[in-house]
């Protein structure tokens, strides 16, 4: 019998069990579909479902304000982080709901240490807070121009490791998610974004260089990831050649999370007890 395929097979393993060397990004295949319903319909009206459980959960999340809860949503240009947020959060009530979306470090944070920037975004209590990007483009990146050296990397890491740590031990559950594509996609929309004007603003020539240096880029991805997933933040692979099952996906992983959060509402207000409004 084909067993069904589990969330946790697309988990990053926890730097703590030291299975990194048995984690290879590049054997998992961009193109997988392994959550789809098996069509684009069947796909979207399950990401409609998750949408509506996910807005009763962030209400009372909201409502609460005790607990708190971060997506990091990271990949190469073109994977579909903007289209995460749209699909997975189409029904999501927008209050406490915060995205975040993290460029090149402007002089006043470059000043700072990588984190500072970032430690300002998280979530408050009873927010949902999405990183468009992250405090790991500040080892992605960095290590592929040669900014940065192998042992500057290892504190970096080092130091995420630390910091996500406090959060969660702050209240904060982490959750995240790096959308994998293939280069060949990526080259598919690239030249869509070309060929149509109204998608001009979202080219840049930059994204050309970086994927001249594809490669190098998937060497840095695998090793942060594999450096920083542990109990307390973990790292997914999603699949992400498709952007329906992309989005399911990441749906289901963060309903997941927030059911395991057991959120309810806060108790009533016995004083409120038949108040009646003149």
């Amino acid at each position: 019998m084909t067993k069904s395929p589990s969330l946790d097979d697309y988990r990053v393993p926890y730097f703590s069990e030291k299975k990194a060397d048995k984690f290879l990004l590049e054997a998992l295949d961009p193109a997988a579909k392994p959550f789809s319903t098996g069509s684009k319909d069947g796909d979207r009206d399950r990401l409609a479902q998750i949408g509506n459980q996910l807005d009763v959960l962030q209400e009372r999340l909201h409502a609460q304000r005790h607990q708190r809860v971060l997506l990091v949503l990271q990949g190469m240009d073109t994977s579909g982080k903007d289209g995460t947020i749209r699909g997975v959060f189409h029904e999501v009530d927008p209050l406490g709901l915060r995205i975040v979306a993290f460029r090149a470090p402007t002089p006043i944070e470059a000043a700072r240490d990588f984190l500072w920037r970032v430690h300002m975004q998280v979530p408050a209590a009873g927010e949902l807070a999405i990183f468009n990007r992250s405090h790991y483009e500040d080892v992605l990146v960095p290590r592929v121009i040669g900014q940065i050296d192998s042992a500057e990397c290892e504190r970096r890491y080092r130091q995420i490791r630390e910091f996500e740590a406090m959060l969660a031990e702050n209240g904060t559950s982490i959750i995240k998610c790096m959308l994998h594509i293939s280069k060949d996609e990526q080259k598919s929309r690239i030249q869509a974004r070309i060929d149509d004007p109204t998608k001009h603003w979202k080219f840049d020539v930059s994204d050309l260089e970086a994927r001249k240096q594809w490669d190098a880029y998937q060497a840095s991805y695998h090793d942060a990831l594999a450096a920083t997933s542990t109990e307390y933040a973990p790292w997914y692979v999603i699949p992400a050649n498709s952007k329906t099952h992309r989005n399911v996906m990441v749906a289901e992983l963060l309903l997941r999370l927030m059911e395991s959060l057991k959120l309810e509402f806060p108790p009533a207000k016995p004083e409120l007890k038949g108040l009646k409004i003149e």
